[in-house]
């Protein structure tokens, strides 16, 4: 009778390790941030400004 209540209490004791299953751990993508482009027009007004702010001075000489 021992035994059979020795087999029990190891029968209910070595079922809760295995209780679940195994499943595949999800693992988020990584978050890229990316910064919006401005166009490559807005890029020239300062060096076209320039110039002709430098034309304007030369004119006026």
């Amino acid at each position: 009778m021992k035994k059979i209540a020795l087999a029990a209490a190891i029968a209910l004791t070595s079922t809760s390790a295995f209780a679940g299953s195994v499943s595949d751990v999800e693992v988020e993508p990584p978050v890229i941030a990316t910064e919006a482009a401005s166009s490559s027009a807005a890029g020239i007004w300062v060096p076209l400004v320039l110039i002709a702010v430098v034309a304007a001075v030369v004119a006026a000489d």
